[in-house]
C-alpha cells in the first residue's frame, strides 16, 4: 500500500490549506464567540469544487478518490470542526448516500446540484430518545396514495437551518423493528417542515446544529430512498462514510493542536529556557505526533479499502474511534502546554478542546466503537455485502 500523494492531491491540500488560512483562521475566534455559522463559507467551498470531491464527474462532482476527501476534511478541521462537519454531513452522509442508494431520477434532481454546491444536503437520523439505539426512533411515515405522511422530530442535526435537502429516517412498519425503518428525501420548502438551531453548545459553536420538525409533511412516494424497510441498512452504510470523514477531521485537529503548541513552545520560557526544552512538555508533543501518524494511517487504510470498493465498516470504525480519542487527548495536552493561557480564548487551544469532545460522541460513541471492535475480535460480528450489486461509484479506483 503506497501512501505517496499524487500531484493532484498535493495541489488539493495546498488549495484547502490556503483557503483555511485566508478565509477561516482570521475570523473563527469571533464566529465561535458569537455562535455564528457563516453560510458564505459553503459558497466558497462550492466555488473551489470541494462540495463533491469524491462524487463522479457525471453527477457534478470532482471525481477524486476517498483519500482526497480525507485530505479536505483534515485541512478544514485544522481551521475549525464546524466546517469539516459541514462537508461531512453534506458529502459523507447525504451525497454519498444518494449516490449509493438513489435511483437515476433522484440523483439528477438532488445529487447533481449538491455535488456542484448549488444546494446543501443534511442527514436526519438522531432523535431526542434515539441516538446509538437507532431502532428507538419515533418518527413515522404512513403511506397514503402516492405520498407518505411524515411526522416526528430529529435532534442534533448539523446544517439544520442551512440545508435544502434532508435524508430522513422514519418507521413505515414499527412491528418489524429496525427492518421497518425507511429513508426519505425531504425538501425544506415542504409544508409542515420546520427547523430550529440550538445555542449553548460546549463546542462547535461556529456550526449550525439543531432540531427538525415534521408536522404531517407530505412526502411524494418517489422520494422514498431505496425500498421500504431498507432504511436501517442505508443509515449504516451512510455512517461508514460519515465516520470516515469524522476520523479524517480528527487528524486535522491533531495537526492544529501540534502547530499551536509548537509555536507556543518557541515563544514561552520558564526557569530560564523555552518550555519546549522541558521533557514533560516534549512527552506531550511526542504523544501528539504518535497520535497523528497512527490516526492518519488508520484513516488512509480505510480510504484505500473504499477506493477498492471493499466493505470497510471494521476499519472505519477503528479509525473513527482512535483518531477522535487521539484528537481529544491532543487538545487536552495543548491546553496544558499553554498553561493559564490555554484557559483563555486568546489562544485557539481552548476551542480545540471544546470542539474535540463532540466527535467522540457523534456517529458512534467511543463505547459503541469499542463494542464493535470487540465483536469483530470475538467473531460475533462479520461484514456481509449489502443485498445489492456494488454501485459503479464503489468500483475500484486508482490507488494513491
Amino acid at each position: 500500500m503506497d501512501f505517496t500523494f499524487t500531484e493532484e492531491q498535493n495541489i488539493l491540500r495546498q488549495t484547502v490549506r490556503k483557503f483555511v488560512d485566508q478565509e477561516i483562521m482570521p475570523y473563527i475566534a469571533q464566529w465561535d464567540r458569537d455562535g455564528k455559522f457563516d453560510p458564505n463559507i459553503m459558497n466558497r467551498l462550492a466555488e473551489l469544487g470541494l462540495m463533491g470531491v469524491c462524487i463522479p464527474e457525471e453527477y457534478g462532482g470532482a471525481g477524486m478518490d476517498y483519500n482526497s476527501l480525507a485530505i479536505v476534511c483534515e485541512e478544514l478541521e485544522r481551521g475549525d470542526t464546524a466546517f469539516r462537519t459541514a462537508v461531512s454531513v453534506h458529502t459523507g452522509l447525504n451525497s454519498m448516500t444518494l449516490l449509493q442508494w438513489g435511483n437515476e431520477e433522484q440523483k439528477q434532481k438532488y445529487l447533481v446540484p449538491q455535488a456542484k454546491g448549488e444546494k446543501v444536503g443534511a442527514f436526519g437520523l438522531t432523535e431526542p430518545a434515539a441516538g446509538s439505539d437507532v431502532a428507538s426512533l419515533q418518527t413515522t411515515a404512513t403511506k397514503e396514495g402516492d405520498h407518505y405522511i411524515l411526522s416526528g422530530q430529529k435532534s442534533w442535526i448539523s446544517l439544520c437551518d442551512v440545508a435544502d435537502h434532508f435524508i430522513v429516517f422514519a418507521y413505515t412498519d414499527k412491528s418489524k423493528k429496525h427492518h421497518g425503518i425507511s429513508a426519505f428525501i425531504v425538501e425544506r420548502t415542504w409544508e409542515g417542515f420546520s427547523s430550529k438551531g440550538v445555542k449553548g453548545k460546549l463546542g462547535i459553536r461556529a456550526g449550525n446544529t439543531g432540531e427538525l420538525f415534521f408536522d404531517q409533511v407530505k412526502v411524494p412516494a418517489v422520494n422514498l430512498l431505496g425500498k421500504e424497510g431498507e432504511g436501517f441498512k442505508i443509515a449504516m452504510s451512510a455512517l461508514d462514510n460519515g465516520r470516515f470523514t469524522v476520523a479524517a477531521g480528527a487528524v486535522g485537529q491533531i495537526m492544529a493542536c501540534m502547530e499551536a503548541s509548537v509555536k507556543y513552545c518557541h515563544e514561552r520560557e520558564t526557569f530560564g529556557k523555552p518550555i519546549g526544552k522541558h521533557q514533560l512538555v516534549q512527552q506531550m508533543l511526542a504523544n501528539m505526533e504518535a497520535g497523528l501518524q497512527m490516526s492518519r494511517l488508520l484513516v488512509y487504510r480505510a480510504g484505500e479499502l473504499k477506493n477498492q470498493g471493499k466493505r470497510n465498516t471494521r476499519e472505519t470504525s477503528l479509525a473513527k474511534w482512535q483518531a477522535c480519542d487521539f484528537a481529544n487527548k491532543a487538545a487536552d495536552d495543548a491546553v496544558q502546554i499553554h498553561g493559564a493561557y490555554g484557559f483563555s480564548d486568546e489562544y485557539p487551544v481552548e476551542r480545540y478542546l471544546r470542539n474535540s469532545k463532540a466527535p467522540v460522541i457523534y456517529e458512534g460513541t467511543r463505547e459503541i466503537h469499542t463494542i464493535v471492535q470487540a465483536e469483530y475480535v470475538l467473531g460475533y460480528r462479520e461484514d456481509k455485502p449489502l443485498n445489492r450489486m456494488l454501485p459503479a461509484w464503489e468500483q475500484p479506483k486508482q490507488s494513491i
